[in-house]
């Protein structure tokens, strides 16, 4: 059977083709909270600048936030105050919570975070510091002078008409502080000045390094010869026919004159029911709030394990479960392809914590523990697990206990009991002679592991087993034969312990409570009267 190649690998060999020295771009629009769907990008953008090192290029990783881009409109997540900053650029728009030093910033700092714990380090640039810098002016000089031809491009592309006072910059008004109310009435290339008219009154010079910014179609060709682009993945909004990409590569390589870099187009990620994420419209889930409830290796493998083309299904409810398990699966797989070894390798990263204890299982040992730490990990112990790295030990319960807090369904959450629940009462004389007996061998038996409560649990069938002779020979149950369903007596364990009659893996939950308590629980439980 022939080899699949990881497609983060397919793209390194084809961008190889090209060249062996690299600069792999991701950039997003600080606008809202930066959620998992843009973790997409940045993710995709580190898969592949990783598997450009691993076939030894030369390559670097960079961010590009786009702070200088004007706030839309008054957000969901926003106050109505916020309707005097429409139009100005993200920089100068004031942090919602007062603590940061613009928006911007506000939904920067956690998103930064956040891509620390997922193990990505790139080089950051900011948009409105790269233009204040200077670094644009020449960029702007020539789309200012090639205005005519970049407008034909865009028609061409587009099919359709630029306005006939159409600028590929956008001059900052010093009148009212916005950038998307101002028409550019001349330039001086000599000056590197650019003027303006607003519509709020207006009209002024601005400098071309920090008074304005191009319009989105130009600056992104702009910045690819700017800072040396070379790899950039991007949503399939801006590749569709006559998006920013189409008009973009045109743009690059007749006016500004370089290469268009190599595209990794990508789909987006659907949130359960809800459709595609959007910071606009609220539906997000913010990369920080799901890096408090699953471990950074899982979000990476949520992206490293799909093709880009592909749309991902998402839910961070009960299928987030299935996720974990699945990454944790092929994680411990003893026999690996070298498709899965890749997967493997680019889900993890140097800095990210890891434990070699299940998900599923933290969930029911921190509902066992009440989410006392202490009792976590006597019980991590008990369950023989490496308790060597304390620290990956507590944020993996603090994952578990976020995630049952916020997004887990009800069945998945359950509660010990202090006293015997009064739902005993409804224990059948064989589940109680079930529980007496299987009281007294735990009892009897040394520390059992969570296989050995399973096999205990189900030996009780078995008419030659320890178990089923001692049921068969408590009082009210009468000797010979006795068919007896382990699934009757998995229910008398969770009635005797929960009050419910389902609940987590019996042996995992069963393994992660004390035994002299599940001792006494279940005599209790035997002779419960109402």
């Amino acid at each position: 059977m022939a080899q699949i190649t990881h497609w983060a690998d397919v793209t390194a060999g084809e961008a190889l083709k090209l060249s062996n020295k690299h600069l792999v771009a991701t950039g997003i629009t600080p606008s809202g909270h930066i959620h998992i769907g843009n973790m997409r990008e940045v993710v995709t953008a580190d898969a592949a600048f990783r598997a450009l090192l691993g076939k030894g290029a030369d390559a670097e990783l960079i961010y590009i936030a786009d702070t200088f881009d004007p706030l839309r409109k008054v957000y969901p997540f926003l106050p109505e105050s916020y309707a005097e900053h429409v139009g100005k650029p993200l920089s100068q728009v004031p942090c919602p919570c007062g603590e940061c030093k613009n928006y911007a910033d506000h939904f920067l700092k956690p998103f930064f975070g956040a891509l620390e714990k997922l193990g990505i380090r790139p080089k950051v640039y900011l948009a409105d510091e790269l233009y204040k810098s200077g670094a644009y002016t020449q960029a702007i000089k020539t789309a200012l002078a090639k205005r005519d031809e970049i407008a034909n491009i865009i028609d061409e592309v587009t099919h359709k008409t630029t306005a006939d006072d159409w600028s590929p910059f956008n001059p900052i008004c010093t009148g009212c502080g916005k950038i998307n109310t101002t028409k550019v009435t001349g330039f001086d290339a000599d000056a590197e000045t650019v003027d303006y008219t607003c519509s709020c009154g207006h009209s002024g010079t601005v400098p071309m390094s920090g008074g304005g910014k191009l319009t989105w179609r130009v600056d992104w060709p702009a910045r690819w010869g700017i800072l040396g682009v070379t790899v950039e993945p991007f949503g399939k909004d801006h590749a569709s026919r006559g998006g920013s990409y189409d008009t973009g590569k045109r743009i690059s390589r007749e006016i500004y004159g370089y290469k268009t870099p190599y595209p990794i187009v990508y789909e987006w990620i659907m949130l359960g029911k809800k459709g595609a994420m959007s910071s606009s419209t609220g539906v997000v889930v913010s990369i920080s709030d799901m890096l408090k409830v699953v471990p950074a290796e899982v979000l990476r493998y949520l992206i490293i394990r799909t093709k880009p083309e592909k749309h991902i299904q998402f839910d961070p409810a009960l299928p987030l479960l299935n996720l974990v398990d699945e990454y944790e699966k092929l994680h411990y797989k003893t026999e690996i392809t070298e498709y899965e070894s890749t997967v493997i390798k680019l889900s993890h990263a140097s800095g990210i914590c890891h434990t070699d204890i299940p998900f599923k299982h933290m969930v029911t040992i921190y509902q066992a523990a009440r989410g006392d730490i202490d009792r976590i990990m006597k019980i991590v112990a008990r369950a023989g697990y490496n308790t060597d790295n304390e620290k990956c030990i507590r944020e993996l319960a603090e994952n578990v206990g976020n995630w049952l807090e916020m997004y887990a369904p009800p069945f998945a959450k359950f509660s010990v009991q202090e006293e015997v629940p009064v739902h005993a009462a409804t224990l059948t004389g064989v589940q109680k002679a079930f529980l007496s007996a299987f009281s007294n061998i735990i009892n009897e038996s040394g520390e059992l592991t969570g296989e050995d409560y399973h096999n205990l649990v189900y030996s009780a069938k078995e008419a030659d087993s320890k178990l089923h002779s001692a049921i068969v020979q408590m009082p009210g149950v009468g000797a010979g034969e006795l068919e007896i369903d382990p699934k009757d007596m998995f229910k008398a364990i969770y009635i005797s312990i929960l009050g419910q009659q389902s609940g987590p893996k019996a042996g995992w939950f069963l393994s992660s409570l004390e035994k002299d308590f599940l001792v006494r629980r279940f005599m209790d439980a035997s002779t419960y009267k109402p």
